[in-house]
């Protein structure tokens, strides 16, 4: 049979228990060696018997050292903890305070808008009329000033639209000289182009348009003058020498 998982509770018999003592003690001891080998841990074992012996076991023999470092971790975790202790106290008075100073504002609120005012005496009702009193002055001064800023950004605008307005029309003033120009140029070179069209059919008049009874006498007076020396010729011809020279 197998052995049973043993009962953990004090072993009774004082032979039995220093021999358990024995047995467990180094099993522990070697066990921290382990770890501190396979891990590369620094382990401080320290075990008291009841006898009041001490067994103990360090890495590298340095026990001291692993003791001031604890020593250090626990003053560390100390401090914290009291420190966090300390803060959820502080936490805590601070939400109190802001808690009643939320009530007192709600308070007043509704003293401000006229509610449940039958708690108060005479005094304090004087106390809210001159906070009012004061509330308005505050208020108005302030509606003025932003009207009064209101109205010079309004004036700065317009005087900017009428800076950019006159601008405008400076330019368009410009553009219509520019275009009358143009067009009184155009018209220029169209009124030459309707002098010299009317010119050239003048000058370039078909003999269709001539009268019938011009031209025939044109054409006679042409006839004559072509007819003339030929009879001249003719009779140069015909006359004999000694009565060309009498005659000269």
């Amino acid at each position: 049979m197998g052995r049973g998982r043993v009962q953990l509770k004090r072993i009774e018999n004082k032979i039995n228990r220093q021999v358990t003592f024995s047995k467990r003690r180094s099993g522990l001891l070697k066990k921290a060696h382990e770890i501190s080998v396979l891990c590369d841990a620094e382990v401080a074992l320290i075990v008291f018997s009841t006898k009041g012996k001490v067994f103990e076991y360090s890495t590298d023999s340095c026990m001291e050292r692993i003791l001031e470092r604890y020593e250090r971790y626990s003053y560390a975790e100390r401090q914290l903890i009291a420190h966090d202790l300390e803060q959820n106290g502080s936490w805590t008075l601070e939400h109190a305070k802001l808690k009643a100073r939320m009530e007192i504002l709600q308070r007043n609120q509704k003293y401000f808008m006229g509610e449940d005012l039958d708690s108060l005496s005479l005094k304090e009702l004087q106390n809210l009329e001159q906070q009012l009193d004061s509330a308005l002055k505050h208020i108005r001064s302030r509606k003025n000033q932003v009207m009064h800023e209101s109205i010079s950004d309004l004036q700065k605008k317009d005087k900017a639209l009428q800076e950019q307005n006159n601008v405008l029309a400076k330019q368009v003033k410009e553009k219509e000289k520019e275009l009358l120009a143009e067009q009184a140029q155009w018209d220029i070179q169209h009124n030459q182009t309707l002098d010299t069209s009317s010119i050239l059919p003048q000058t370039l008049l078909p003999l269709d348009t001539i009268g019938t009874a011009s031209y025939q006498a044109i054409r006679s007076s042409e006839r004559e003058d072509e007819a003339r020396p030929s009879r001249h010729r003719a009779n140069a011809v015909l006359l004999p020498p000694w009565m060309l020279s009498h005659l000269d």
